[in-house]
This record gives structure tokens, sequence and C-alpha cells, in this order.
């Protein structure tokens, strides 16, 4: 690197502690300074000749193109194509909304570098763009929720159907609100509603739903506050709040608000304990069994004590106890 080179984390907000106020600024790209597609080009260059079979794979997805935009686009339009969407009409509306939307050139960096910060699986920044179904779902989505505000709802809508069929059922409607610094960690069976809201440097591992309770129209989905963290197989149901820096752990079921800075856990979900993190997305710490087990235990010795439940009651484990 030479002197006067800045490094990354000058161009791109590192999130490692969760207290980095940095932002991308866009008009670095107008400079010409893009330190993540450096690395990625950097990075591509190097796999190619570690292993040459795949040199023309990489030259097509990465190396032949100009800028992240370009190559995110190509990924894009060629993995969700169809007999009836092609490729080449794909990439003109990727091209045609990201060369232009600053805030979308903002976002897919953002949400490259939480890839490659909390996913231990994310071996590089092109291994995101090429391969992680997480991260092409979510790009696919900042698209299409461009094209839903234009008033493009159909385009935006079939964009949606390509993404779930093709990669592996993730689905989040056009209309949806989703911050940036995002990670989707495997993506598999992620369904986002409507009028769901995700603020900035969430964590969401697979088989969450953010959905509604029935039939009901209006705003009717979950808002998730920054720096969450939901856990493999959460569903979180109806029009409630997920405080900031809250964490969900792993299987939980969530029918009512969940404070700011808490874990809670269970079927339905209760609340554990305070924690002092400021984005336990960022530590990607979702299983709270011990926890919750604990938290348990502890409400029923109390209910035994408070003769809430009788003593023949507890050696057969049955309760009256709501706690």
């Amino acid at each position: 690197m030479d002197g006067d080179e800045l490094p990354f984390e000058m161009g791109i907000a590192v999130y490692a502690k969760g207290t980095n106020k940095l932002e991308f600024d866009p008009v670095l790209l107008d400079s010409g300074y893009d330190p993540i597609w450096d690395a990625i080009r950097e990075e591509a260059k190097l796999e190619a000749e570690k292993e040459p079979i795949l040199s023309s794979f990489l030259y097509a997805g990465i190396l032949a193109h100009e800028c992240l935009e370009q190559a995110l686009g190509f990924v894009l339009a060629n993995r969700l194509q169809n007999p009836t969407l092609l490729a080449t009409q794909l990439l003109d509306i990727f091209n045609g909304v990201m060369m232009h939307d600053k805030g979308i050139q903002r976002s897919i960096r953002h949400d490259i570098q939480a890839f490659k910060d909390r996913d231990p699986a994310c071996l590089s920044y092109s291994s995101a763009i090429l391969h992680l179904k997480g991260y092409h779902a979510l790009q696919a989505y900042r698209v299409a929720h461009k094209l839903w505000n234009q008033g493009r709802t159909l385009l935006a809508l079939a964009l949606q159907s390509r993404i779930s069929e093709v990669v592996f059922g993730i689905d989040i409607h056009p209309a949806a609100k989703i911050g940036e610094g995002i990670l989707l960690d495997h993506g598999t069976g992620v369904v986002i509603g409507e009028t769901a809201v995700i603020g900035n440097r969430v964590s969401i591992l697979h088989g969450v739903t953010l959905g509604g309770t029935g039939k009901e129209t209006g705003d009717r989905h979950p808002k998730i506050g920054e720096g969450a963290l939901l856990g493999a197989c959460v569903t979180v149901l109806g029009n409630i709040s997920i405080g900031v820096g809250a964490m969900v752990a792993a299987g939980s079921l969530v029918l009512k608000d969940v404070p700011p800075h808490s874990v809670v856990a269970g079927n339905p979900a209760k609340l554990i304990r305070v924690i002092d993190e400021q984005d336990p997305s960022l530590a990607m710490k979702h299983d709270a069994t011990k926890e919750f087990f604990r938290h348990v235990a502890d409400g029923y010795k109390a209910a035994i004590s408070n003769g809430a439940v009788s003593s023949g009651d507890a050696e057969n484990g049955h309760t009256n106890s709501t706690t």
C-alpha cells in the first residue's frame, strides 16, 4: 500500500466493535477510490492464480467489470434469469438502478463488510459477491425496493418471485424497509413481510420470519431496531417492536414488544436479562438455551416457595404458575 492511500476503514464503516460511526462516503467513488472493489479484484486475481480452472468464472464475474455495481449486476442477472426474463434484461435493470443510486451504492458496501466481519464462513469479499445467497437476495431486494418506490410494482414483484425461487426460499417483500450493514447468515427460509422495518447493523440467521398475524391489512409486520440479533428459526409476528440492541435467541416465538438491549428466549419468548452490548448483532451469540432454562428453573423455584405449586405437583412436574 502506498503511503498516500487510505486504509479500508476510512472508506467503509467497520462494525467490529459496534461503536464506529464512520459512514461510507459516495464521494470517494466519484474520486475513483473504492477500497472494497479494490480488495475484491485483488482477491479474484489471487484465486485465479491458485485455481486456474476458475479463471474464466472469476474473469466473467469480477475482473471484466469496472466497478462493484457492474459486477454485482452481472452475478445477480445470471443467477436470476429464466427463459422469459433474460439475463440481458435483468442486467439492464440492475445497472440502471445501482449505477445511479448513491444510497444503494453505500448499502451494498456496508452489507458486504457486514458479511466479511460477522460470518466466519465468508472468507473474502469476493466470496460474498460470487457465492453467498444471503448477500445476493439482499442486494436484489434493494433493487426491487427501488422499483417498488418508483411505482414499477409488477416488475418489483417479479424480482421478488425469482429471488424466492432461485435463492433457496428467501422471500423479502419489495415494500419492506431494510437498513444497511445487514447480515443474512445462510438466509434459507427467511421471510420478511411487506410492512416490516429493519434498522442498520441487524444480523438475521436462517429460518427467521417477520410476519403478520392474520388477514389484516395496513401496518402489520415487525419493526426491528438497530443492532438487533435474530437467531436461527426465530418467528416474530405482528406489528411489534424488537428494541435497539436486543437479542432474540434461536427458535423463539415473539408475540409482544422486546425492550432495547435485552435477551428474550422461548415459545412464547420471555425476557431473560438485560445486556450491556451496544450491538449484539456484531457478537453473533444467539444461543440463550442455558440462560433460558436457568430462568425457567428460577421461576419454578419461586412458584414453589410462594405456594403456587404444591409439593405433589412439584414432584410430578406440574405447575399453575403463569410466570
